[in-house]
């Protein structure tokens, strides 16, 4: 199978952006000496704002009934009740919304991601039609509208309050507090994990995520790679499953990145940086101090095999965050993969300062 360049799927999106423009007068027919830099700077926008401002124009949109649906009170307990699954849920569908609503909708999803993790986001909802097609669905179970949104709380920049958005195969759950914002758990899966038949053969939604961890283990000398791989099997489903606090039994296990060369760390920083850059702005930045704050205090664990096309599973243990990843299901052909913040999932350290902070202000 042809391995990806790792960079390219990074950075595409940014050369659509890099080209620059020169003013020229028509009537002189020479170039205008006009600088970009001689214009006047304005503030980039915060993931926070951006937040705000795209769920409030959603919420705005839509229609008694609907807000109805989508909105819940912050502290219901519906918002940390989350899956990744085919199955009914709370929340309004795209398959209920206008176009201009839908719109809308697909500018909140954005604001939480960067546009690679929007890129994959996105793709992984049309992959339902692919399955439609697969499994001669009638369209019903299998409907790449099925995704849905959720507002807990009065969206502002202050907060709290918080989104989700969530269907087969994502979850995407953003909380605001005090102005700041976590994510988690970020959960992002693709069925199948290569498109093999059919005009889109071809398609690895999360190539990135796959390939980067067949890296790491394949960089491990035959002695470290008997101490990352924990089980011969792969286990059949990522082990955090849906839990709401993330949490793995004992003591991290795998392989140790303080025992690992330069080299070997190297593929490591860059499988996580993966999942760094599913994100934007505040967001990118907060993973990269995570990933940056555990330095060599990080274990990396696999089970079965370690060549492309076996059934594998591995897992990057933090004291801060957690990464795993499985393609087990439908003969290794069906990714699962998700990010969860071992104190923020849910904003649990935002909300937990806050609390701290207000009863010491009383």
């Amino acid at each position: 199978m042809t391995r990806i360049n790792r960079r390219s799927f990074v950075h595409s999106a940014a050369a659509l952006t890099a080209t620059g423009s020169l003013f020229h007068n028509s009537a002189a027919g020479h170039q205008d000496h006009t600088h970009a830099e001689s214009l006047p700077s304005l503030p980039s926008p915060t993931a926070v704002s951006l937040m705000t401002e795209t769920a409030n124009r959603l919420l705005a949109a839509l229609d008694s009934q609907q807000r109805a649906k989508a909105t819940f009170k912050f502290e219901d307990d519906e918002r940390m009740n989350w899956h990744f699954i085919p199955k009914e849920r709370k929340g309004l569908p795209l398959r209920e919304m206008t176009p201009y609503q839908k719109h809308l909708a697909s500018a909140l999803l954005s604001a939480g991601l960067s546009q690679t993790g929007y890129i994959k986001a996105v793709t992984i909802m049309s992959l339902e039609d692919v399955l439609r097609i697969i499994e001669n669905d009638s369209g019903e179970r299998r409907n790449p509208e099925k995704y849905y949104f959720s507002v807990f709380g009065t969206p502002s920049e202050a907060g709290p309050w918080g989104y989700r958005v969530e269907g087969h195969h994502l979850s995407q759950n953003y909380t605001i507090v005090d102005g700041k914002v976590t994510d988690g758990p970020s959960f992002f899966g693709a069925n199948p994990a290569e498109v093999r038949q059919g005009p889109r053969k071809g398609l690895r939604t999360l190539a990135a995520e796959d390939d980067l961890g067949f890296d790491v283990i394949q960089s491990l000398e035959l002695p470290q790679r008997k101490i990352a791989i924990v089980e011969p099997t792969a286990y059949k489903d990522i082990l955090s499953a849906a839990s709401r606090k993330a949490a793995l039994a004992g003591q991290p296990s795998g392989f140790s990145a303080s025992q690992m060369n330069a080299k070997q760390f190297d593929a490591l920083m860059t499988l996580m940086k993966e999942y760094a850059r599913n994100t934007p702005g505040q967001l990118f930045k907060r993973r990269e101090e995570q990933i940056a704050a555990a330095k060599r205090e990080i274990h990396f664990a696999w089970s079965g095999g370690i060549n492309q096309g076996d059934p594998h599973y591995y897992r990057v243990q933090t004291a801060s965050f957690l990464i795993e990843l499985d393609d087990t299901q439908d003969n290794a052909n069906h990714i699962h993969s998700v990010w969860r913040d071992l104190n923020g999932d849910f904003g649990e350290d935002l909300l937990k300062l806050h609390y701290e902070t207000g009863h010491q202000r009383t």
